[in-house]
């Protein structure tokens, strides 16, 4: 078949499926399109928010509605890398046994890792969930295992700081997107969320998304045909290597912060691997809006969730991050002179 009437046919099923997620998480457009850019630029996702605004209930939908073999896990600060590998037990003559853990069970089926509650597990944990995302392997039992297809979609709870550790500047680098998830503010939505007994039963309701909407299979070979079939012009590139210079350097930007000078800011801009992550998900985004080619507003409407967990501050302002950081984004994307 035509690459062109593939994308086309695959741009349909993408809007399908947004359609599905949206039918069960009222409110959330935004982070709904963004789990699908990740999903078909096939990035790993880390949700954060408060609590009770369906970060769980999102993901667990976007699960079904990619299909394949699906893990969860639950962090706790008791949880150790080990319990990921692999399980222990007593077997019915009262033996010990071994027995395949969340990674290792489906093999190269595994298609999508829900890390509930990231930040609750010890940073030994966060090491090796590095090295699952970063490589798609693992090693176990003398041989390694290869997740081919595997997508990883965690959740931090913002509230809550009690027995929790925070993510290591590697660890968050290696998520494509992080995505905000804030409470619906439409009082129709509201209204529905509260008095409609159909959002009471969350299992119920992610029932209502088609099974495997999306060929799980076949999603690497699909994002591969967008990243060739989706341009960027030589302006475009150029826009976004001046983004990536403002991460690093904003004052050169003409960037302005209240009360802070940029030049004393950062620590550490985005990554090279964030800017091509960047770009990756730009694509998506372009492809999604029916595109042939990317516009700014593609890498606009993912810059901050691609970039901002990418930008190291200084430690006498990282305690600022929550304010700082995101009128740093948005002065940079001001700044910056878009083609």
């Amino acid at each position: 078949m035509n690459p062109d009437r593939q994308l086309a046919d695959h741009q349909k099923l993408a809007l399908q499926f947004e359609t599905a997620i949206g039918q069960v998480v009222l409110g959330q457009q935004r982070a709904i399109r963004l789990l699908a850019v990740a999903v078909f630029a096939r990035g790993h996702v880390l949700l954060e928010g408060g609590v009770g605004v369906g970060k769980t209930t999102l993901l667990r939908a976007v699960a079904r509605g990619i299909g394949g073999q699906y893990e969860r896990i639950e962090g706790t600060i008791d949880l150790m890398p080990n319990d990921l590998i692999y399980y222990t037990s007593l077997d019915a003559k009262g033996k010990p046994a071994v027995s395949p853990g969340p990674l290792l069970k489906h093999g190269g089926e595994l298609s999508t890792f829900f890390f509930n509650e990231i930040n609750r597990a010890r940073p030994q944990v966060h090491s090796l969930l590095l090295r699952v995302m970063a490589e798609r392997s693992a090693s176990a039992f003398n041989r390694e295992f290869a997740f081919p297809h595997l997508q990883v979609f965690a959740d931090r709870n913002r509230v809550e700081k009690e027995e929790t550790f925070e993510l290591p500047a590697a660890a968050r680098d290696r998520f494509m997107l992080e995505i905000g998830v804030e409470a619906p503010q439409d009082p129709a939505v509201l209204e529905q969320l509260a008095f409609e007994p159909r959002f009471y039963d969350p299992d119920s309701l992610i029932l209502s998304v088609p099974p495997a909407l999306l060929p799980c299979q076949e999603l690497n070979r699909i994002a591969d045909l967008i990243q060739r079939g989706i341009h960027a012009s030589d302006t475009l590139r150029a826009y976004v290597l001046n983004l990536w210079r403002a991460t690093h350097r904003p004052q050169d930007f003409g960037v302005v912060l209240d009360e802070v000078e940029p030049a004393g800011l950062i620590d550490a801009g985005a990554s090279p691997r964030g800017m091509a992550y960047l770009i990756r998900a730009a694509r998506v985004h372009a492809w999604l809006q029916g595109r042939d080619s990317v516009i700014p507003e593609d890498v606009q409407a993912v810059f901050a969730p691609a970039i901002a967990h990418r930008i190291f501050l200084k430690p006498v302002y990282e305690y600022r991050r929550g304010e700082l950081v995101p009128q740093l984004v948005e002065r940079i994307l001001h700044s910056v002179a878009a083609p």
